[in-house]
């Protein structure tokens, strides 16, 4: 039985449906799904333990620490959760890169 992995990023215009990949070594299933908000990502994370039983969520830095705590509660202790973190230069490089994607827009 493979460890499974469930990696959450979020933008904009992401489509949960749709925007969503597999990687499976064997060993290893990675799952990946892109979400507009908050709401998508409990939703995401409630379907992934229930379908596919997985041990692992990986956030990306746009995930506050009130929305990892809603995220942890969503998964429960059989599921660790984790954050992707970058030092204040890398957010700097990042946070530039997303305004001129236009993230940060109102639609």
């Amino acid at each position: 039985m493979p460890f499974k992995a469930l990696f959450l990023a979020h933008a904009p215009d992401a489509d949960k449906e749709k925007h969503r990949s597999i990687i499976d070594t064997g060993k290893y299933r990675l799952f990946t799904v892109v979400v507009r908000n908050q709401t998508e990502a409990l939703e995401v994370c409630r379907e992934f333990v229930d379908k596919e039983g997985i041990d692992s969520v990986l956030l990306c830095p746009g995930f506050t620490n009130g929305d990892v705590a809603g995220i942890v509660e969503a998964v429960g202790n059989s599921v660790g959760v984790g954050v992707a973190r970058s030092d204040g230069p890398s957010n700097k490089v990042s946070l530039a890169a997303m305004e001129r994607a236009g993230y940060f827009r109102k639609e």
